[in-house]
């Protein structure tokens, strides 16, 4: 057979077989299309389908002043599929060395050695779905994916970037607990603003239908969502982060000087009931001291005497008894159906008055006027107490309000102790949230209002609906009570048992309280020693009402654990950061006179003999009282510019307010201070409080009285 005759034999065999390969495959789809058209109709449309959730993104939780304080941020894990097909041995082992090297550079966990050998592990087990990094950020992600081997992307290189959303706190533990969480597995746990408001925060989850095909693989049945997603919004708090801070700082100077067991501070202002600060401290197997409890809001425990304010209430509101009254504490020790009550302090004894009693904190003072006056009436002075609402939770919206207790007369356990004992805080259980809201209420006039910790929600930037303070009891007692209960919570603090928190630059008004608590094991004894609760709840400045404050310190060990010395420097520092940094609360600084003046320019405070000079140089009348100082405070009345002497104490922070910038510097940093200043014009106020003790070096921040712009 010639070439040309094998040639064309062969096509021949091809042709014949394309032809015959073509007519098999359209008369397979003409079979398909018009005898099984019904049957394979059937199947497709019962193919498996499923509906796929796609999350919302989960709104964020701010501060009062629009600080973050809990945001949801994409992190990714990366993982591997070392058996592609793709990726094969030459690929991998060429690559390995420089992924490894990568990996290390980027995370510094380990050494590349270590991600060599485990990938190389990972690849002789076959693993499809090996971790190689979890909870990395965006930005670790970008860079991951431009790695060798991982550049090559899912199907080539086998690797996937599974994204996930993770709650983030950027500012630690300040407020931690309060801020919460959400666990919304099997043990669901709701905790603090994010669990009473996760609703409102967590949005509505979308769907997207997706049909299975044959080889187990899923592709979008639509190309849009059944169901978009719509975000959670954005929660407005009360909280201010300077002040929290302050707070936790504060706090926890004092549970590690008396190596106490846990604490809490509150603050509150007084006519909205927003909560600006809330801490709560408890020490760690280590010895630190972190946020594990919200003890203001969840622990239930007897207060001590910072319930004989609520006792005095009702007599004086019953008008069996005046603040002038006498009352004759002996030698400051009574029995009661056998047991002992005493005074701390024995200082004072005899006749004195329901005020000092009350300022210098005597049990056997405020036990005998109760005793004496309600024995015979015992549910009166019950009902007295309960028409307080303390015997009622508050309602918070956060979770784990502690249960309010005051014992009735028909009670199983009330004995002939029961009436002294409740008098001065035992027998009962209050939290210190409670509490605080008690005494806010006072310094409000009589109208208890609603703690707050939320302000608004906002969607896209916008309020969707806001929270107005809430009034729990419009009215506690007459004014006439108020008043007098005003005048000794400030007597407590002026000349009672909390003087060391007296200043000289506004008044604080408060009760001292220092209670043994009972273990639920051991009874009052832990350990063969007596476990004591110290506090102190109040409000500032006492002339007019900002703020109320309550600290609260459990089991100090040192043996110091009066409410004034453990719990009242917390409280204090509180009250001096805050008068130190907002003007509105500062009263002298607020005085018609400073503001409009007849005749009689205004004039700075400052040096002595400068301003005498010019004053005289311009023809204007003045009066001095002393010039030993060398500084003066200036007032304009009438016609005439009064300077009064300012004095200066060494080691004390100099009173710079109302102070030109040249001399208000001068006298800072010839004290050893570093300064710096915010605007023009006249002092305003200082970050560090007159009259503090100077640490060499330290930053004081001035505010002027003119902002620049």
């Amino acid at each position: 057979m010639s070439v040309k005759k094998d040639i064309m034999w062969r096509v021949g065999v091809v042709y014949f077989l394309v032809v015959i390969t073509g007519v098999m495959i359209i008369g397979k789809i003409l079979w398909l299309q018009f005898f099984e058209h019904n049957l394979w109709s059937v199947n497709s449309e019962s193919a498996p389908v499923k509906e796929v959730a796609i999350n919302a993104v989960r709104g964020d939780i701010y501060s009062s002043d629009g600080k973050l304080l809990a945001v949801s941020l994409p992190f990714y894990d990366i993982r591997m599929d070392l058996t592609v097909d793709s990726l094969t041995s030459e690929v991998f082992y060429d690559q390995i060395d420089g992924l490894s090297k990568s990996l290390a550079n980027l995370f510094r966990d380990r050494s590349w050695l270590d991600y060599k050998k485990a990938l190389i592990h990972a690849r002789n087990d076959k693993l499809q779905y090996y971790l190689l990094k979890r909870n990395i950020t965006y930005d670790q992600m970008v860079k991951a994916r431009n790695f060798p081997i991982l550049n090559r992307g899912r199907y080539k290189g086998g690797v996937l970037f599974e994204e996930k959303s993770q709650r983030v706190k950027p500012n630690g533990y300040l407020a931690s607990r309060t801020i919460g969480h959400t666990n919304l597995g099997a043990d669901a746990n709701l905790v603090g603003i994010e669990g009473a408001y996760n609703k409102t925060l967590s949005g509505t989850q979308g769907v997207k239908l997706f049909k299975r095909l044959p080889g187990n693989i899923y592709v979008p049945l639509l190309d849009k969502n059944v169901v978009d997603p719509v975000n959670g919004m954005d929660i407005l708090t009360t909280l201010d982060l300077n002040i929290q801070d302050v707070a936790e700082k504060a706090l926890e100077k004092q549970l590690i000087l008396h190596n106490a067991r846990h604490g809490t501070a509150i603050l509150m202002e007084i006519e909205t009931g927003d909560i600006k600060a809330i801490a709560n401290l408890e020490r760690n197997s280590k010895g630190g001291y972190w946020e594990s409890v919200n003890f203001a809001i969840g622990e239930s425990t007897v207060p001590g005497s910072t319930f004989k304010t609520a006792s005095l209430l009702v007599a004086l509101e019953d008008g069996l008894v005046d603040i002038t009254d006498s009352v004759d504490i002996g030698s400051g020790i009574i029995y009661y159906s056998g047991t002992k009550v005493e005074d701390s302090h024995r200082t004072t004894t005899g006749k004195i008055t329901v005020k000092r009693a009350f300022e210098i904190s005597s049990n056997v003072g405020i036990t005998k006027v109760i005793y004496d006056n309600y024995n015979s009436q015992r549910d009166k002075y019950i009902n007295g107490l309960y028409k307080l609402g303390l015997n009622q939770k508050l309602g918070l919206e956060i979770l784990g309000e502690g249960e309010p207790f005051i014992k009735s007369p028909d009670h199983s356990d009330w004995s002939g102790i029961s009436l002294p004992m409740i008098s001065f805080g035992y027998e009962i259980a209050l939290t210190p949230m409670q509490i605080l809201a008690f005494y806010n209420g006072i310094a409000n006039k009589g109208k208890v209002v609603k703690p707050r910790f939320v302000k608004e929600v906002r969607y896209r930037g916008k309020t969707i609906k806001k929270y107005n303070t809430q009034v729990l009891n419009q009215k506690l007692c007459s004014e006439a009570t108020i008043n007098k209960l005003h005048e000794m919570l400030i007597g407590v603090v002026e000349s009672g048992s909390a003087r060391n928190l007296k200043n000289e630059y506004f008044k604080i008004a408060g009760k001292t309280g220092t209670a043994q608590i009972p273990d639920p094991v051991t009874g009052y004894s832990v350990k063969s020693r007596i476990s004591y609760q110290a506090s102190f709840v109040g409000y500032f400045p006492a002339e007019a009402p900002k703020y109320s404050c309550i600290v609260v310190v459990n089991a100090p060990s040192n043996d110091i654990y009066y409410g004034n010395l453990v719990a009242g420097p917390v409280f204090k520092e509180i009250a001096n950061k805050i008068y130190a940094t907002q003007l509105d609360i500062h009263q002298e600084v607020n005085r018609p006179e400073r503001e409009i003046f007849a005749n009689a320019p205004y004039s700075k405070s400052g040096n002595a003999d400068e301003l005498s000079f010019v004053l005289g140089s311009l023809g204007i009348s003045y009066t001095i009282d002393s010039k030993e100082s060398g500084w003066v405070s200036t007032t304009s009345g009438g016609d005439v510019v009064k300077l009064k002497q300012r004095d200066y104490k060494n080691r004390l922070v100099p009173n710079v307010l109302d102070m030109g910038l040249k001399d208000a510097v001068y006298l800072l940093e010839s004290s050893g201070l570093n300064v710096i200043t915010e605007g023009r014009g006249t002092v305003r106020s200082q970050s560090i409080l007159p009259g503090s003790i100077i640490n060499k070096g330290q930053t004081i921040r001035l505010t002027m009285s003119i902002a620049q712009g």
